[in-house]
Protein backbone atom coordinates (compact mmCIF):
# COMPACT_ATOMS: atom_id res chain seq x y z
CA UNK A 1 0.00 0.00 0.00
CA UNK A 2 1.15 3.52 -0.51
CA UNK A 3 2.46 6.29 2.02
CA UNK A 4 0.78 9.19 2.43
CA UNK A 5 2.47 12.70 2.88
CA UNK A 6 1.22 14.91 5.66
CA UNK A 7 -0.47 17.19 3.68
CA UNK A 8 -2.49 13.92 1.59
CA UNK A 9 -3.15 12.67 5.56
CA UNK A 10 -4.74 15.79 6.88
CA UNK A 11 -6.64 16.60 3.69
CA UNK A 12 -7.88 12.89 3.89
CA UNK A 13 -9.16 13.26 7.52
CA UNK A 14 -10.16 16.85 6.78
CA UNK A 15 -7.83 18.47 9.28
CA UNK A 16 -5.08 20.88 8.84
CA UNK A 17 -1.56 19.67 8.46
CA UNK A 18 -0.91 21.70 12.01
CA UNK A 19 -3.33 18.43 13.50
CA UNK A 20 -1.47 15.78 11.79
CA UNK A 21 1.86 16.92 12.78
CA UNK A 22 0.32 17.09 16.47
CA UNK A 23 -1.10 13.83 16.00
CA UNK A 24 2.42 12.00 15.19
CA UNK A 25 4.48 13.96 17.74
CA UNK A 26 2.21 12.84 20.53
CA UNK A 27 2.72 9.05 19.15
CA UNK A 28 -1.09 9.13 18.18
CA UNK A 29 -0.49 8.54 14.44
CA UNK A 30 2.51 6.46 13.57
CA UNK A 31 4.55 7.94 10.80
CA UNK A 32 7.95 6.48 9.07
CA UNK A 33 10.20 8.24 6.44
CA UNK A 34 10.06 7.96 2.74
CA UNK A 35 13.65 7.42 0.51
CA UNK A 36 14.15 11.23 0.66
CA UNK A 37 13.34 11.33 4.65
CA UNK A 38 10.35 13.23 4.69
CA UNK A 39 8.07 11.68 7.36
CA UNK A 40 4.97 9.99 5.73
CA UNK A 41 2.14 7.35 7.09
CA UNK A 42 1.22 4.22 5.84
CA UNK A 43 -2.01 4.54 4.12
CA UNK A 44 -3.47 1.46 6.06
CA UNK A 45 -2.54 2.85 9.10
CA UNK A 46 -4.28 5.87 8.59
CA UNK A 47 -7.05 4.07 7.22
CA UNK A 48 -7.30 2.21 10.78
CA UNK A 49 -6.93 5.68 12.64
CA UNK A 50 -9.14 7.12 10.41
CA UNK A 51 -11.79 4.43 11.24
CA UNK A 52 -10.62 4.27 15.25
CA UNK A 53 -10.95 8.22 15.72
CA UNK A 54 -14.00 8.83 13.33
CA UNK A 55 -16.25 11.17 15.13
CA UNK A 56 -19.20 10.27 16.48
CA UNK A 57 -22.59 11.59 14.10
CA UNK A 58 -24.70 13.81 15.56
CA UNK A 59 -27.96 13.21 17.11
CA UNK A 60 -30.44 12.26 14.44
CA UNK A 61 -33.02 14.11 14.93
CA UNK A 62 -35.65 12.05 13.90
CA UNK A 63 -35.36 9.41 16.13
CA UNK A 64 -36.13 6.21 13.68
CA UNK A 65 -35.04 2.87 13.27
CA UNK A 66 -33.78 2.58 9.64
CA UNK A 67 -32.06 -0.49 7.75
CA UNK A 68 -30.06 1.90 5.87
CA UNK A 69 -26.76 2.81 7.39
CA UNK A 70 -25.64 5.49 5.12
CA UNK A 71 -27.49 8.37 6.97
CA UNK A 72 -26.18 12.09 6.72
CA UNK A 73 -27.84 14.29 9.48
CA UNK A 74 -27.67 17.78 7.54
CA UNK A 75 -28.72 21.10 6.75
CA UNK A 76 -30.96 22.26 3.69
CA UNK A 77 -29.43 24.82 2.08
CA UNK A 78 -30.71 25.42 -1.26
CA UNK A 79 -34.32 24.17 -2.12
CA UNK A 80 -35.05 24.53 -6.46
CA UNK A 81 -38.76 23.71 -7.97
CA UNK A 82 -41.20 23.36 -10.65
CA UNK A 83 -44.62 22.18 -10.89
CA UNK A 84 -43.17 18.82 -11.07
CA UNK A 85 -39.56 18.41 -9.67
CA UNK A 86 -37.39 19.80 -6.68
CA UNK A 87 -33.80 19.78 -6.09
CA UNK A 88 -33.21 19.34 -2.15
CA UNK A 89 -29.34 20.56 -1.50
CA UNK A 90 -27.87 19.85 2.10
CA UNK A 91 -24.75 20.39 3.58
CA UNK A 92 -23.90 17.28 5.72
CA UNK A 93 -20.73 18.43 7.09
CA UNK A 94 -17.73 18.81 4.46
CA UNK A 95 -20.30 17.03 1.87
CA UNK A 96 -22.54 17.78 -0.16
CA UNK A 97 -25.86 16.01 -1.19
CA UNK A 98 -28.27 17.11 -3.39
CA UNK A 99 -31.52 14.76 -3.60
CA UNK A 100 -34.27 15.27 -6.49
CA UNK A 101 -37.77 14.34 -5.81
CA UNK A 102 -41.36 15.26 -6.23
CA UNK A 103 -42.27 18.77 -5.59
CA UNK A 104 -45.42 17.07 -3.72
CA UNK A 105 -42.92 15.37 -1.61
CA UNK A 106 -40.85 18.56 -0.71
CA UNK A 107 -44.17 20.61 0.38
CA UNK A 108 -45.15 17.42 2.06
CA UNK A 109 -41.85 17.24 4.23
CA UNK A 110 -41.61 21.42 4.60
CA UNK A 111 -38.31 21.42 3.07
CA UNK A 112 -36.48 24.78 3.06
CA UNK A 113 -33.33 26.39 3.56
CA UNK A 114 -32.14 25.83 7.15
CA UNK A 115 -34.27 23.17 7.43
CA UNK A 116 -32.42 19.83 9.51
CA UNK A 117 -32.69 16.72 7.72
CA UNK A 118 -31.13 13.38 7.37
CA UNK A 119 -30.40 11.92 3.61
CA UNK A 120 -30.65 8.50 3.85
CA UNK A 121 -28.74 6.49 0.99
CA UNK A 122 -29.60 2.94 0.43
CA UNK A 123 -28.38 1.84 -3.42
CA UNK A 124 -27.63 -1.53 -5.06
CA UNK A 125 -24.68 0.32 -6.78
CA UNK A 126 -22.08 2.23 -4.78
CA UNK A 127 -18.62 3.26 -7.42
CA UNK A 128 -15.32 3.39 -6.09
CA UNK A 129 -12.95 5.26 -7.61
CA UNK A 130 -9.58 5.16 -7.46
CA UNK A 131 -6.33 6.77 -8.85
CA UNK A 132 -4.17 5.33 -11.16
CA UNK A 133 -0.36 4.50 -9.92
CA UNK A 134 0.99 6.21 -12.62
CA UNK A 135 -1.17 9.64 -11.78
CA UNK A 136 -0.66 9.54 -8.31
CA UNK A 137 1.90 12.08 -6.86
CA UNK A 138 2.43 13.12 -3.52
CA UNK A 139 2.72 16.50 -2.42
CA UNK A 140 3.68 18.37 0.98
Amino acid sequence: MPNLRIRQAAELLGVSDDTVRRWINHGTLAVGLDGAGRKVIASEDLAEFARTNAPAPPPDPLSIGSSARNRFIGLVTKVTSDAVMTQVEMQCGPFTVVSLMSTAAAQELKLQPGSVAVAVVKATTVIVETARPSTAVASD
